[in-house]
């Protein structure tokens, strides 16, 4: 089969999946968790930047020895991107991957008669 009939028919099976309500369940599943925890993530860090700004005494406060309310809230800024990258990771394994080892495999199986290059993800 030349590269061209190999591409439209690999076009044609990803067409076909696009179309099911298994893949427009990962989409949603990947919005559902992706956009609220990016709004919540963001706000935290324009709270932050915004309190810097403006509200420099009481970010200046100082909590014990040289450590104040700033440095506190930078050091929780860089502790929310590892638990919202857990929790994404979490989620993906349990919610997303699964869902979409199945789309693969319906892929792999229907484009070109079951030949892909794609290899095992993990």
């Amino acid at each position: 089969m030349s590269e061209t009939t190999d591409q439209a028919a690999k076009h044609e099976v990803y067409q076909r999946l696009h179309a099911t309500a298994e893949f427009h369940d990962l989409r949603r599943r990947y919005r559902g968790f992706a956009i609220p925890w990016t709004i919540a993530f963001l706000s935290w860090y324009l709270l932050y930047v915004v309190m810097s700004n403006w509200a420099g005494d009481f970010m200046g406060t100082k909590l014990f020895g040289n450590i104040n309310v700033a440095l506190v809230f930078g050091l929780l800024q860089f502790a929310s991107t590892f638990l919202i990258a857990r929790l994404y990771a979490t989620h993906a394994n349990k919610s997303l991957d699964p869902l979409a080892d199945k789309l693969r495999a319906d892929y792999d199986s229907s484009a070109v008669g079951g030949s892909s290059s794609h290899g095992a993800r993990r």
